[in-house]
C-alpha cells in the first residue's frame, strides 16, 4: 500500500482496563491502515475491542501501548494544541447516541464544533459563516425544515442525521462513526447507510465505522475484523 495514500495508520495497538484487582486485555496488538478516500468498517462481536480501538484512533482514549500516525504525525507524541486541533477540525465523530445538547436547536448544535475552537470575538468574526456552512449541510441532508426545531423534536434518524452534520462542520478529513446504526430500525439504519456513502462516493470523504451488524458493515468498500482484541485476518 502507498504510504502517501495513507491517512490513518495504527501499529501494535494494546489497551487494558483495570477491574478491581485484575486487568482485562481489550487490544493485544492491532495493525491496522486505512487509505484516504475509503471507507472501511470494523466489525466483531460485543466485548472485542471495536469502540475502544475507534476511540483511541481518534484520541479519545490512550493506548497503554502503539502508535497511532495520521498524515505522518504520530498523534500520541503531539501536544495537547495539536490534539485538541486534530479532535476538532481533522477528526469528525459520530456516536450511537448522537450527543446533541437538547437546550440548543438543530442548527446550533451544527455549528457548535466551530463556535468551541473560538474566542468570543473570533467566533463573532465566523458565526455568519459556520451558519451558512450549517444550513448548507441541513439542505444537504433534506433537514431544511427542522433548523429550529430542538433535537428531543426529531426522529431518531433525523437527529443521527444532524450528529452527521456536526460532525462534517469543520470539513474533516476523517470521519469516525461508533455503532452510528445501532440505536435505530433497520429501514432507518440503511438510511443512515445510504448518507455515508453518498459523502463517500461523491465527497470523498474517509470513513471509518464500527459495527457489529455485518449487514451494516458488508455496505462497507472494506471489512476489518476484530475477534478476541485481534485484526483477524481468517476468510469467512
Amino acid at each position: 500500500m502507498n504510504e502517501n495514500n495513507i491517512i490513518l495508520k495504527a501499529e501494535n495497538i494494546h489497551k487494558s482496563y483495570k477491574i478491581g484487582a485484575s486487568k482485562l486485555k481489550v487490544l493485544k496488538g492491532v495493525d491496522l491502515e486505512l487509505k484516504k478516500g475509503e471507507f472501511a468498517a470494523v466489525t466483531g462481536a460485543s466485548g472485542s475491542g471495536k469502540s475502544t480501538l475507534l476511540h483511541i484512533l481518534g484520541t479519545l482514549d490512550k493506548p497503554d501501548d502503539g502508535t497511532v500516525i495520521f498524515n505522518g504525525q504520530q498523534l500520541f507524541a503531539s501536544s495537547d494544541k495539536y490534539l485538541n486541533n486534530f479532535r476538532n477540525k481533522k477528526v469528525g465523530f459520530v456516536f450511537q447516541f448522537y450527543h446533541l445538547l437538547d437546550e440548543l436547536n438543530v442548527l446550533e448544535n451544527i455549528y457548535l464544533p466551530v463556535m468551541a475552537s473560538k474566542s468570543i470575538f473570533g467566533w463573532f468574526a465566523v458565526k455568519k459563516q459556520a451558519r451558512n456552512k450549517a444550513l448548507e449541510l441541513l439542505s444537504m441532508f433534506g433537514l431544511e425544515d427542522r433548523a429550529k426545531h430542538k433535537p428531543y423534536q426529531l426522529s431518531g434518524g433525523e437527529r443521527q442525521r444532524v450528529a452527521i452534520a456536526r460532525a462534517l462542520i469543520n470539513d474533516p478529513p476523517l470521519l469516525l462513526a461508533d455503532e452510528p446504526t445501532g440505536n435505530l430500525d433497520s429501514q432507518t439504519g440503511n438510511g443512515i447507510m445510504d448518507v455515508l456513502e453518498k459523502l463517500n462516493t461523491q465527497a470523498n470523504q474517509t470513513i471509518l465505522l464500527v459495527t457489529h451488524d455485518k449487514n451494516i458493515a458488508k455496505r462497507a468498500e472494506r471489512v476489518i475484523k476484530l475477534k478476541n482484541g485481534k485484526i483477524d485476518n481468517t476468510k469467512g
